[in-house]
Parts: structure tokens; C-alpha cells; sequence
């Protein structure tokens, strides 16, 4: 009878450790994102921001599109710690990295043309070698999210930062260029394998092809593949739209804004990518009787102290974006204060979704999570094209927000045949986020109003 609540009770330490840890681990790196952001600024100009956001683009994009779920299926399967397991999925990360990179070379020359930006064909085939680097990272890192193992992660990809900042930093103030953002995220990508490999304990990883994990894997993947392909859809559909409606130079000043108004956004999906799924493969709230009642407790315990922590950072964004970016960046780029305002007051029903969304894929439930994804990236990219088309900018934006909130009652389908959804809640935290945006909205209105046109 004992041994249980010391799992429990091992599980819930060890959640709330790597929350922590993870937590501090991505204030750290957004810390550090800032302070080279800052810098970069006064070295190069806005233009290339917007360059290195499409580029950005399209390799999220490559690297989405192409997703079988790599991550969850290790943190999920009970084969998660089998060598033969192991190397089979490594094989196919290096496999996909390849092809990914030939798939970015293909591409490039279309993409510049779409976009009106002829150094694209240049740039994207070289920023692209980042993803054959990512392709050789050793599963050593999958192994150590699947047990909450986050410290010494995180201190690696500090490392990783510093080293891409460093970079970064000496070329652009050599070339006053913007292939120094392109040329210091390839040195970002090897300092992060080569420290990996150097500071991560374990076997290395080797070719191998297990038909048994080969299967698992393509029979978990295959509906993440094809939710990934709309999961990119939906976090990166303004970027990819108004890349292309918006002059170069004012896309840069949008993607500094939402580089500020969304660090509550992705500080969430950092917690809840690296700590949820463990907690709810280990915890799972349909557990019969009274483990199930306790579980559930204990996760809505997590999530409340999760999304009370993201609003209350979320507030002064909303309230006062404008102003941090005036003290913080040049008058090249105080339009990003606008942005910043609106997109952080309007994030609400996006981190209701992101908290507790990967209930269904700890649970192994890839298909639901699949139709849950699809429709969300529908709704808010509709959202999206209907804001911009009605009211510019700043319609794009609420249109967007609207699109995740109409998404909530599909999550609630996902999410009740694990008993993991949680209407009071979400409701509580959608109610706050409502009464920001109206405040935003009425006591801002000046701030906010040359987003609308």
C-alpha cells in the first residue's frame, strides 16, 4: 500500500522540479534572447528581421511538416528506455534531417519568388543545414525529458544560446550583415550537438532498423504527422500571411513585438511540452476510483498554478508593451509597441489550449489529437484571413484569437474520454483574459488603434 503514494509523491517532486527548472531554464534563455535581440538591433537594420523571420518560417515549417511525434513516442512508449527502440527512432531523426535540408535546396528558389525576396534562394538552402545538424542529436535528450531529467538540459541549451549570441554578435558587427543571423544559427546547432554528446550521459546512438519499433513508431506518427502539419498552420499562419502582406521592414517591427508578447505563450509550451506528458503517462486522471479523483487533483493543481503564473505575466505586457519597447529598442522600432499590447491582451483562450492538450497524446490517443489539431488550425487561421480582411492588422490579430477560443469546446471532445478537461478552469482563466483584452482595448485604444485600418 505504501509503495504507490511514494511513486506518486516521487512523480509530483520530480514534475514539480523540472517545472521549475524548465521554467527558469526558458526565463534564462529569453533573457539572453532579449539581450542579443537588443544588441542586433542597433547592429543591423529591420529589414533583416523580417528576413530571418521568413527564413524561420519555412524551417519550422519543414521541420512540422515532417513530424511523426519522435519526442512524445519516446516519452510515451513503454519501450522508451529499449536500445533497439532507441537507435531505430535515431535513425529515422538523422534519415529525416537529410531530406529535410533537400526538401529547403528544392523549395528555396519558389519561396524567394513568393515572397518578392530573391536572397532567399541563397539564404534558406544554407540556414537549412541547421536541420541535418539537429538530425544527428542523440536520443540521450529524448531519454531525459521522458524522466524529468531537465537540469542539465537546460544548462545545455544555455550554453547553446550563449554560443549562437556570441556568434551572431562578431559577425553582424563585421558585416553589418544579415548571413551573420544565418551563419550563427548553423554554429548554434553544433555547439548544441557537440555539448549533447559531450555532457549527456548514456549509450551512443547507433544505425538500426527494429521492424517491432519501426511499426510503433509509424503507427503513433502517423496521425502526428498530419496534426503537425496543421499544428504549423496555426503558429505560423501569420507569419507566412502577412510575411507577404506587410513591407519587409514592418514585419520585422511585428515579429519584435510578438517576440515580446508571446514569451507567456511560449514559456507554457515549454512547461507543458518537457512536464505534462510525463505527468499525465504516470498520473493518468482516468485512472479508476480514488487514484483517478487524486490524480485529477493533482494536475488541476498543476495547471492552475501554470496558468495563474502565465497571466499574471502576461499583465504588464498587455498593459504597458508599448512602453517597454520604447525603453527598450531605438525609434527605428517603436511600432512593435503596438503589436505587443494587443497580441499579448489577446493570447488568453491560446494558453487554456496549450496546457492541458497533451493529456490525448500521453494516452497514446494520436487520432483525436490529429481532428483536434486540424479543426484548431481551421478556426484560427479562418480567424486570421477574416480579421486582416476586415479590419487590417489588428483584426488579424483578434481574428486569430477568436479562432483558439472557438477551438476550446474541441479540446473539450479530446480531452473527455481521459477525463482531463477541466471547464471551470478554463473558464475561470478564459474570463480573465476576456476582461484584459476589453480593459486593452478602451483604456488603450490610442495605443492600439493604427493597428486597425
Amino acid at each position: 500500500m505504501s509503495a504507490a503514494p511514494a511513486a506518486t509523491a516521487s512523480l509530483g517532486a520530480r514534475a514539480l522540479r523540472s517545472s521549475a527548472i524548465t521554467g527558469a531554464g526558458f526565463v534564462a534563455a529569453q533573457a539572453l534572447r532579449l539581450g542579443s535581440n537588443l544588441l542586433l538591433t542597433r547592429l543591423l537594420f529591420p529589414e533583416a528581421f523580417g528576413l530571418m523571420a521568413l527564413v524561420a518560417v519555412v524551417l519550422t515549417g519543414l521541420a512540422m511538416l515532417s513530424d511523426i511525434g519522435l519526442g512524445p513516442a519516446v516519452m510515451g512508449s513503454r519501450r522508451g528506455d529499449d536500445p533497439d527502440f532507441l537507435d531505430t527512432a535515431w535513425t529515422v531523426q538523422a534519415l529525416r534531417g537529410v531530406l529535410l535540408w533537400l526538401a529547403a535546396c528544392a523549395l528555396a528558389p519558389f519561396l524567394a519568388a513568393f515572397w518578392g525576396e530573391p536572397v532567399l534562394a541563397l539564404m534558406l538552402p544554407v540556414a537549412a543545414f541547421a536541420l541535418v545538424i539537429q538530425g544527428l542529436n542523440p536520443t540521450r535528450l529524448l531519454t531525459a525529458h521522458r524522466h524529468l531529467r531537465a537540469g542539465r538540459v537546460t544548462l545545455i541549451e544555455l550554453a547553446t544560446q550563449v554560443v549562437g549570441l556570441v556568434a551572431a554578435a562578431i559577425l553582424a558587427w563585421i558585416t553589418g550583415s544579415v548571413w551573420a543571423l544565418v551563419v550563427s544559427g548553423l554554429v548554434a546547432a553544433l555547439a548544441h550537438l557537440a555539448l549533447l554528446h559531450l555532457c549527456l550521459p548514456g549509450r551512443p546512438d547507433r544505425l538500426r532498423w527494429e521492424p517491432a519499433a519501426a511499426r510503433e513508431l509509424v503507427r503513433f506518427g502517423q496521425w502526428i504527422l498530419l496534426a503537425t502539419l496543421f499544428g504549423f498552420l496555426a503558429l505560423q499562419a501569420d507569419k507566412i500571411v502577412l510575411g507577404r502582406w506587410l513591407p519587409l521592414a514592418d514585419f520585422g517591427l511585428y515579429n519584435i513585438g510578438a517576440f515580446l508578447a508571446t514569451f507567456p505563450l511560449l514559456l507554457g509550451g515549454a512547461v507543458a511540452g518537457r512536464v505534462l506528458i510525463p505527468v499525465y503517462r504516470d498520473s493518468p486522471p482516468a485512472a479508476p476510483g480514488a487514484a483517478g479523483e487524486a490524480n485529477r487533483r493533482r494536475i488541476r493543481r498543476m495547471r492552475a498554478a501554470l496558468l495563474g503564473g502565465l497571466v499574471l505575466l502576461v499583465l504588464p505586457l498587455a498593459l504597458a508593451g508599448d512602453g517597454i519597447v520604447r525603453l527598450l529598442y531605438d525609434p527605428r522600432y517603436a511600432g512593435a509597441g503596438a503589436v505587443a499590447l494587443l497580441l499579448a491582451a489577446a493570447q488568453g483562450p491560446a494558453l487554456v489550449l496549450l496546457s492541458c492538450d497533451q493529456a490525448a497524446l500521453a494516452q497514446g490517443d494520436s487520432r483525436r489529437f490529429f481532428v483536434y489539431s486540424a479543426l484548431r488550425a481551421i478556426f484560427s487561421t479562418g480567424g486570421l484571413l477574416a480579421g486582416l480582411a476586415l479590419a487590417g492588422l489588428g483584426g488579424a490579430i483578434l481574428g486569430q484569437a477568436a479562432g483558439w477560443l472557438l477551438a476550446w469546446p474541441v479540446l473539450a471532445w479530446l480531452l473527455r474520454p481521459h477525463r482531463a478537461w477541466d471547464p471551470a478552469l478554463d473558464l475561470a482563466v478564459l474570463a480573465v483574459s476576456g476582461l484584459l483584452l476589453a480593459t486593452v482595448l478602451t483604456l488603450r485604444h490610442d495605443a492600439v488603434a493604427p493597428l486597425f485600418g
